[in-house]
């Protein structure tokens, strides 16, 4: 965290990995809400389990390596340990809190005729019928590993999979232990009983209780033991993995094998059941070789909660999230063509309150219609079945030409980008694969179309991927223009990512790593210079991360000037809001609600004349410095004030809104005697009212 000091400079930054289980805090906030449809509140269990997974494969996988290269001149040994030491802390006390919500959250479900139960409490009616399922549709995907040799066995274990540690003994003190893998890939992680009485009586399970209630079943025809015991454990390992620089390898070559060494990657934490006995977990930690340094984390019996996100609602409708249909653009639906409605005015759409399928058409039309010439576009995360990637298919068996700019790095799709490029490849489609020391994060679609004898481009910008999933879940920002400087601009980008040895100019645009970080920088001077003058000086900004120390520093800067500085910061914040005489112009909200907040939003006051950019870019270092991203300035009024509206309506929640203060302690924004206003409801209904106006 920041240490306590009189000097406002000494307490100016909170430590990024800390901010981020702040936020993770927040997601159990939804979770223990119990204004919240409760099936939803599970479901945020499993959010705030997934989090928490990735939370371990990266920032304290980095935090570890950090410590091991202690030995470098600019490490800082004792700094990384305290921290280390204060990541354990929250995370055991988040654990705690975890643990007692989900306890609550099964036992409010008992209300709604909704039982999750343990097999010993099932009726015989119901031990029967799960006997039988367990031989025939459990049994088969079992294969325990028997750890009869003093080795380490961690390299055997899948980091996104539950195991069961076992014990067999006998009286005479004789042990056999194995690992037994719980088949969650391949059946539901949730048993639902099949009604004995009355439908209206729902009996879940889940698959780990199946297992561990048959475990005797699994061993008992090939060793003999009197007593078996299995407890829950699951291994996290650091997501980070090496590559060569074997110059005749290329980049798809070195990703696979890259992706191989993850498999076999340094432990970072070790989840177990808190009931394990110290004897089973003395063997446990040998056979796994875990360390002193690894964080051995205690919790309940179930260890991998991330399959919770697709908890079933077996009850009533009202026990879930009504949905919010997607809103249709006007300005797409009244053009047989979206190069017609493009033509005529900039298009925005905001997911998941506008339907993605406009998008997805864009790029369909596109595919088929005789006057496109080209096809440009940037992919980092795709659905498994996607329907533009079909689109981009067609398009090449129509004689277009195809350009894809496949992102191989993307944390965690790597592998599915793989087999994107290389069946992409196969239909003749040209694929780049991004530059080895720079990822490609930017949203870019840009079309060639033939109109009256010349070329015309279109483009998308956008703050989220091309993914058809998240976009029903994920709030982003799409725009869709015909400015010819933006669209050369875009088109130029590719040519960036593809020559990036040549010098290019970017007026509009705000290109990372070439002009991002100096166009942010001068915007915050502008509105400084404002401030001197006496006039109004303001700058809201939305992103999901603030921890790029520098920019920190110039808001801090300008905020000491006089300029009023609003933010919503989903995730880390490593700026300290509310000190006096240092940063008490700045105040910083967090939304957590159904919909993740996505977007990437400037907004600069510009004395009375408002300049509004979107982006793919957070401000951290490696968005500014070490990715491709692209940002651009919206130029239609409406669609500006549009964007400032919604600000407004997040900058006035009452309900999901929390502030954030020098400690993060997560209270919700006070209320007060003002309305209650929850923002994600009032941006859906505004942008509804906002579509029919346009009509």
């Amino acid at each position: 965290m920041h240490a306590l000091s009189s000097d406002p400079k000494a307490i100016s930054f909170f430590a990024k990995e800390l901010s981020w289980l702040s936020f993770n805090e927040r997601v159990l906030q939804e979770a223990k809400d119990k204004n919240n449809p409760i099936i939803e509140r599970i479901r945020f269990l499993g959010i705030f389990s997934n989090n928490l997974d990735e939370f371990f494969r990266v920032r304290v996988a980095d935090v570890k390596r950090r410590i091991l290269l202690s030995n470098l001149p600019d490490a800082n040994f004792e700094e990384n340990e305290a921290l280390l030491n204060q990541i354990q802390k929250k995370v055991l006390s988040l654990g705690k809190k975890f643990n007692h919500i989900h306890k609550q959250i099964f036992t409010d479900l008992n209300a709604h005729n909704i039982h999750v139960k343990q097999p010993e409490a099932l009726s015989d009616f119901h031990k029967v019928w799960l006997r039988d399922y367990f031989n025939d549709q459990v049994l088969q995907h079992l294969s325990p590993i028997l750890l009869t040799e003093n080795k380490d066995y961690s390299d055997l274990i899948n980091d996104t999979m539950t195991y069961l540690f076992v014990e067999m003994r006998n009286d005479n003190d004789k042990h056999h232990h194995a690992l037994l893998e719980l088949p969650t890939d391949r059946l539901d992680r949730f048993v639902i009983l099949p009604p004995e009485k009355t439908r209206r009586q729902k009996t879940l399970m889940l698959l780990d209780d199946v297992v561990r209630y048959h475990l005797r079943e699994v061993f008992s025809n090939f060793l003999s033991f009197e007593h078996i015991e299995g407890y829950e454990i699951k291994l996290t390992r650091d997501a980070e993995y090496n590559l060569d620089d074997e110059l005749e390898e290329g980049l798809l070559d070195k990703m696979s094998k890259g992706l191989k060494q993850r498999l076999y990657a340094e432990p970072v934490r070790l989840t177990y059941d808190e009931a394990m006995p110290d004897s089973i977990m003395k063997v446990m930690k040998k056979r796994l070789g875990v360390t002193q340094q690894d964080a051995l984390i205690p919790g309940g019996s179930y260890r991998n909660f991330r399959d919770f996100i697709a908890f079933p609602n077996v009850g009533r409708g009202y026990l879930e999230n009504k949905p919010l249909p997607p809103l249709k653009s006007s300005a797409f639906d009244k053009h047989d063509s979206a190069f017609k409605a493009i033509s005529e005015q900039d298009v925005l759409l905001y997911y998941p309150y506008h339907t993605f399928n406009h998008m997805l058409e864009y790029v369909r039309q596109a595919a088929f219609d005789p006057k496109v010439t080209q096809i440009k576009i940037n992919i980092y995360r795709v659905a498994s079945r996607s329907q533009l990637i079909a689109s981009l298919i067609n398009a090449a068996k129509n004689g277009k030409k195809v350009t894809v700019m496949v992102e191989l790095k993307a944390r965690f799709d790597e592998q599915n980008n793989i087999e994107w490029a290389k069946m992409l490849s196969e239909y003749g489609i040209k694929v780049m694969v991004g530059l080895p020391a720079l990822k490609v994060h930017s949203k870019l679609c840009v079309i060639h179309r033939k109109e009256k004898g010349q070329i015309v481009k279109y483009a998308h910008i956008g703050t989220g991927n091309f993914h058809e999933k998240t976009a029903r879940i994920y709030t982003d920002f799409s725009l869709f223009t015909k400015h010819p400087e933006i669209c050369n601009e875009c088109d130029d980008v590719f040519k960036f990512i593809e020559t990036s040895y040549r010098p290019f100019s970017f007026k509009h645009l705000m290109i990372s790593p070439l002009n991002a970080r100096e166009k942010i920088y001068s915007l915050i001077e502008q509105e400084v210079a404002n401030a001197r003058a006496g006039n109004t000086a303001r700058i809201t900004v939305k992103v999901n991360n603030l921890v790029d120390k520098e920019l920190i520093e110039k808001l801090y800067s300008a905020a000491m000037e006089g300029v009023k500085i609003r933010m919503i910061i989903r995730g880390m914040c490593a700026l300290v809001p509310g000190i006096v005489g240092f940063s008490d112009n700045i105040r910083v909200i967090s939304i957590v609600d159904r919909f993740l907040e996505h977007p990437r939003v400037m907004v600069f006051e510009n004395n009375g004349d408002p300049q509004v950019y979107i982006s793919s870019a957070d401000w951290m270092t490696r968005n500014l410095d070490h990715r491709v991203e692209v940002g651009v300035p919206i130029y239609d009024d409406a669609l500006k004030q549009l964007i400032i509206d919604t600000l407004e309506l997040q900058f006035r929640d009452r309900v999901k809104a929390r502030l954030i203060d020098g400690e993060q302690k997560n209270n919700y924004v006070n209320r007060g005697n003002k309305k209650k206003i929850r923002s994600q409801i009032a941006i859906y209904d505004h942008i509804k009212k906002w579509e029919s106006s346009r009509i």
